[in-house]
């Protein structure tokens, strides 16, 4: 008894890029019915026009499944006459485009692989979604500006990043199908459990046993902060402000803990704050600014340069590249952190001015 096959769209257009083979690779996305030997159907079709099956996945659609295949095609072989051909054995062929053999790798290493890189490289997001998705672009838009409803028939789709972003993706060549959309929504889902943790409490590893704790700073440290200063010594105040002050004024201790748009990190050993660290945005997209204090007694153990990177951590977090500071002329040493740091820094003028790069 014969099963039912997939009928052709009369007015649907297969996406196809070039009339003969140009290519080593061809990605091929056939629409079927969800019945056994369809596919050993289609496999047998495929070597009668000595096509080689490189990869295949399997992604299921209403009222059947959609199989996306890697092949290698035989030389000159035109791509309607395969498209003609899975017609014929009551398949949909909807899309016919080049493919990378580089991408043959199975789909679990692919996804983990690009869950990585976004962690990694925050300010990569839309390429490695490009990635996952095989879209044609992938754009980084404001949230307002997004529009989710407009799907284009399934071939725009939108990703909110966070309350000010969204990501949006077009593809050409094929619409979008639930699987795909999943994937995309488990990476900025994973994403966004990422931003959210980054400023949680990290406790360094340190040789001497000592529990150090690095942790946001909330305006409840302020009496904490203002013995760190008390604690300092007039020289270390001075490379900090660059001015000769001996305690902080408690209007200035807020938004040393809360600054504008930013965020300090403090570095805690027990009750005490013996570090304080302060990331804050640069105006009209510039690298943001950043600042260190680290107690007398606690200075060359590292702190500083633990500071430093978790601040390091929460630019890249909000998609910054590079930071910038302010030190006095001749004074070296936060050049020296950000080496210890693992970032790459340089003095950009005699006025103290020293660019970090994140990358």
């Amino acid at each position: 008894m014969e099963t039912s096959r997939v009928r052709p769209h009369p007015l649907r257009r297969v996406v196809t890029e070039q009339p003969v083979t140009t290519s080593s690779a061809w990605r091929v996305r056939i629409r079927m019915d969800d019945h056994p030997g369809t596919l050993a159907r289609i496999a047998i079709r495929l070597a009668d026009l000595e096509c080689n099956i490189l990869g295949l996945s399997v992604l299921p659609v209403p009222g059947g499944v959609l199989d996306e295949i890697v092949l290698r095609p035989a030389s000159g072989l035109p791509r309607q006459h395969l498209i003609d051909a899975m017609r014929e054995e009551g398949c949909e062929c909807s899309a016919v485009i080049d493919a990378d053999v580089h991408e043959l790798v199975d789909s679990a290493s692919t996804t983990l692989g690009a869950a990585r890189r976004a962690v990694e490289t925050p300010a990569a997001v839309a390429e490695v979604l490009k990635d996952v998705l095989t879209a044609d672009v992938v754009t980084l838009v404001p949230v307002l500006e997004a529009n989710p409803d407009r799907t284009e028939g399934g071939h725009r789709a939108v990703f909110a990043l966070d309350r000010d972003t969204a990501l949006v993706a077009r593809r050409r060549w094929a619409p979008f199908v639930d699987l795909e959309l999943t994937r995309a929504l488990a990476l900025t889902g994973l994403l966004t459990a990422v931003e959210e943790n980054v400023s949680g409490p990290v406790v360094l590893d340190r040789p001497d046993g000592v529990a150090v704790v690095l942790r946001k700073g909330t305006p409840g440290d302020a009496g904490a902060v203002s013995e760190l200063h008390r604690r300092c010594s007039m020289n270390t105040l001075f490379r900090r402000y660059h001015t000769g002050v001996r305690s902080v004024p408690r209007r200035w201790l807020h938004r040393l803990l809360v600054p504008p748009r930013g965020a300090s990190v403090l570095a805690v050993c027990g009750r005490e704050v013996i570090g304080l660290g302060q990331l804050i945005p640069g105006a009209a997209g510039g690298p943001a600014e950043v600042s260190l204090l680290v107690e007398d007694a606690w200075q060359r153990q590292g702190i500083g340069t633990a500071l430093l990177s978790r601040l390091g951590v929460l630019a890249r977090a909000d998609r910054f590249a590079e930071l910038s500071a302010v030190c006095l002329p001749g004074d070296d040493a936060l050049v020296r952190t950000a080496a210890r740091a693992g970032m790459s820094a340089e003095r950009t003028g005699e006025d103290g001015a020293v660019r970090i790069l994140l990358d």
